[in-house]
């Protein structure tokens, strides 16, 4: 018999018997995707387990401390980001699990011995000795002294043991489904991370720098930073009718705040909003649009016949003008409004439809014309049923269209003399200078007209 000082030089104290079994479970599936050879095996024969592989068969030399390069080669194994051998068994001897391992190369156990040249040094040893079976397939793992439980929990960390549905495969991992409500986060097939409020669980197998560097010799607890991107770039490739409906579902739960964690991603946001927006009739707003938009606007959306769903300001502005996934321009209030207007038509009122009352208001129009010597002659003054909605609120009541050279106002600015002059003269100002809405230049215009009808009426009603 040989003795082989495995030289651990840190304890993994917190690691329990499942892990250690974990870690065994990890290199017999890591062995069958190597070798290609059938599915490993985990049972119990006379009161001890065995975990059986039937690749290659271990050697002395796997117990040394090394990566070994032909699992970092391959992509799709379990192992290939930790060595964990070592760890487990002496997680096996803190818990005073016997622990005999076979193979065609050797019987190995473990047990304490003194350190070579050392004799007051006690440290963890295999004792290797020769093979009970030279033609022995694989390696066997008989462990003696550890429960059921423990190796259900252990075969619990792995994706192939725990019956979970996938329901959509990508370049960058999977996506499944989740057990008992709570998300579970698989790296090539074994568990590393819990999530409380994601939509999906995920087996994510192209590991990228950041969480290559992130895991760990316990490979739990691995934190979100880690994984996000890589999660994300999933998200981002899911092209299944099933996983797309489950998005922009949770998608439209903005609104109240129950959205998933994922759905708190602008990017995946953004990829919900293109599919969601291709799938249904929809058209995508934010909390303060609703609240500040007119109630002309917000009839135009309603009566396009598209469903509301929130969105957050960030995203409004990255899908403003962009397309969805099948093409089509992504509806928002502004495109709603735009194709409204396109199609948009005045109802003009001739004079002779207008009410008596109506006329008497509108007979102003010559005074104010002449009062303000603009040059727009009442032939350019229009009266409609309607306007288009897509200007500021307060100019609801007319507007100046500078290509038809024509004056349009709303029907209802003729309930009295006062909102009437109001509006023309507004609409004037427009008409004679050119400006826009909300400019200095433009209220100081505005301002000017108003002092001289002012000082006109005044003087008039003075007799100067």
């Amino acid at each position: 018999m040989r003795e082989f000082d495995l030289n651990i030089e840190k304890v993994l104290e917190n690691w329990t018997v499942a892990h250690a079994i974990r870690e065994i479970i990890a290199n017999a599936l890591d062995e069958q995707i190597l070798t290609g050879t059938k599915e490993i095996e985990i049972y119990q024969d006379n009161g001890i387990w065995h975990i059986r592989d039937y690749g290659r068969g271990i050697q002395y030399q796997h117990l040394t401390q090394n990566e070994n390069e032909e699992k970092q080669k391959n992509l799709h194994l379990i192992g290939k980001f930790g060595v964990g051998l070592k760890d487990a068994l002496a997680t096996f001897d803190r818990h005073n699990i016997k622990v005999d391992i076979t193979s065609r190369y050797g019987h190995i156990t473990i047990g304490q011995s003194t350190k070579h040249g050392f004799d007051d040094i006690t440290t963890l040893h295999a004792y290797i000795d020769e093979p009970k079976d030279n033609s022995f397939i694989g390696t066997d793992f008989a462990i003696d002294g550890c429960s059921e439980y423990d190796i259900e929990e252990a075969k619990d960390l792995f994706l192939c043991f725990t019956g979970i549905e996938k329901l959509e495969t990508t370049d960058f991992g999977e996506i499944l489904e989740k057990r008992n409500g709570v998300a579970e986060i698989f790296i090539n097939g074994i568990k590393v991370a819990e999530e409380e409020n994601f939509l999906f669980s995920y087996n994510i197998t192209s590991i990228n720098r950041i969480l290559r560097k992130a895991l760990n010799r316990e490979r739990t607890n691995v934190g979100r930073t880690a994984y996000s991107e890589r999660i994300k770039a999933i998200l981002l490739s899911a092209k299944s009718d099933e996983v797309l409906e489950m998005l922009t579902d949770d998608l439209e739960e903005m609104s109240s705040g129950r959205q998933s964690d994922e759905l708190k991603w602008i990017e995946v946001q953004k990829h919900a909003v293109k599919h969601l927006n291709a799938r249904e009739n929809t058209v995508f707003v934010t909390p303060d649009e609703i609240k500040n938009s007119s109630g002309a606007i917000l009839d135009i959306v309603r009566s396009s016949g598209k469903t509301p769903v929130f969105i957050t300001e960030t995203v409004r502005q990255k899908i403003e003008d962009d397309v969805d996934m099948a093409g089509n321009r992504i509806s928002t209030i502004s495109s709603v409004v735009e194709i409204f207007n396109e199609s948009f038509q005045y109802e003009f009122v001739a004079y002779d439809e207008l009410t008596p009352a109506e006329k008497k208001v509108y007979d102003i129009t010559d005074d104010i014309l002449r009062a303000t010597g603009t040059g727009v002659g009442k032939e350019q003054i229009y009266i409609s049923k309607c306007l288009q909605p897509d200007f500021p609120e307060e100019s609801f009541g007319g507007v100046w269209e500078e290509f038809e050279e024509r004056i349009v106002i709303h029907r209802n600015m003729l309930r009295d003399v006062s909102t009437y002059a109001g509006v023309l003269v507004h609409e004037l100002v427009h008409a004679d200078t050119g400006l826009e809405d909300v400019s200095r230049s433009f209220e100081t215009v505005l301002t000017k007209w108003i002092g001289y009808f002012a000082a006109k009426t005044i003087l008039h009603n003075k007799n100067l």
